[in-house]
């Protein structure tokens, strides 16, 4: 079935009644703060960009900024300071609704969290820890005292103490009211970066070492010692044998004389150069005058090393001789000294 259509009826004209001047005035007065509030925030979203709440930041400083915990920050108010930062290398939170009620007081709105509850803030710091200790420590006993830095060992009290400074304190480590004393061995002193604006008071005790050749490995009785079984170390001066033995290369080829075991000081009495001629050996006897070079073989009849004496027997004549060790298996022989003419003074008549 179909609906007749009906006229559209036209509305009742409405009536109008004129504003007064009051209700005139309180309008422009509201659409006036609409326009400065609008002004005022233009600049704050003139960029375009959301502000976002940071994740986990590091403080440089004494305080945190506007800039530090939002992304986004307009740069007329990033330098603003908001919270206090943890002390130097500590780390501490802060909770998000925080960080909004602060920045809502500057006038900004709508920061993204990104779901989290709260912002980790560590705050950076120079560290100086116990190699930086030592060498300052070293070098102010060495100006005090007369010790020798670089054969002195510095051993600090309590766990790697660590001095923390902030970062534009970049000079060196020094060491300052250093006492020392010789008998106990023990010092004290304050350790301050720039004019003490930081500083760590430190203790420990000192010790003069001496580097000495230590095996690296255990050696049989008659073994060559190479340059791979010897390290150097430093130990304690004096627990250092007057004895011991001094670089690596000077003991390199030469032969242990007894039993050595690993980790041992190398003492002179320890090792000695391998013997050339061994006794019963058959050597090459050699025999060297000005203009006569002659060669014969013999036996040892003893063992000998490089420039040792030993008598060998000659093969052809069979007679002892007393010949010098000059490589291996070969002797030397030289020709006896001949007697000089004694001259008799005669009496004066």
């Amino acid at each position: 079935m179909k609906h007749a259509l009906r006229p559209i009826r036209r509305p009742a004209a409405l009536a109008v009644t004129p504003l007064s001047r009051g209700v005139i005035g309180r309008t422009l007065v509201a659409l006036v703060a609409f326009m400065a509030m609008t002004l005022f925030a233009l600049p704050l979203m003139a960029a375009g960009n959301p502000l976002r709440l940071r994740g986990d930041v590091t403080a440089r400083g004494d305080t945190l900024s506007l800039g530090d915990l939002v992304e986004g920050a307009p740069a007329e108010l990033a330098a603003r300071p908001l919270f206090r930062a943890p002390a130097l290398g500590a780390i501490g939170t802060i909770q998000a609704r925080r960080i909004i009620e602060s920045v809502a007081a500057l006038g900004l709105t709508g920061i993204e969290t990104g779901g989290r509850v709260q912002v980790t803030v560590q705050r950076a710091a120079r560290r100086v820890g116990p190699p930086e200790i030592e060498a300052a420590l070293k070098r102010a006993l060495e100006t005090g005292y007369g010790l020798d830095a670089k054969a002195l060992s510095v051993r600090l009290d309590g766990d790697a103490p660590v001095l923390l400074a902030p970062l534009d304190l970049d000079g060196q480590a020094a060491a300052v009211d250093v006492t020392y004393d010789p008998r106990t061995r023990r010092f004290a002193g304050l350790i301050v970066l720039g004019e003490r604006q930081a500083s760590l008071r430190v203790g420990g005790v000192a010790v003069e070492t001496r580097e000495v050749a230590v095996l690296t490995r255990s050696l049989a009785r008659g073994e060559a010692i190479a340059s791979a079984d010897l390290s150097l170390e430093r130990r304690p001066r004096d627990a250092v044998p007057a004895d011991m033995q001094g670089a690596p290369s000077l003991v390199a080829g030469q032969v242990a004389q007894r039993p050595l075991s690993a980790g041992s000081i190398l003492r002179s009495g320890d090792v000695a150069p391998p013997e050339l001629v061994s006794r019963g050996e058959s050597v090459a006897i050699v025999f060297e005058t000005p203009g006569v070079s002659l060669s014969m073989r013999g036996v040892a009849n003893e063992s000998g090393r490089l420039g040792a004496s030993v008598s060998v027997t000659n093969g052809a004549s069979k007679k002892v001789l007393q010949a010098v060790v000059v490589g291996p298996g070969r002797v030397s022989v030289s020709p006896a000294p001949q007697p000089q003419p004694v001259l008799q003074a005669s009496a004066a008549p």
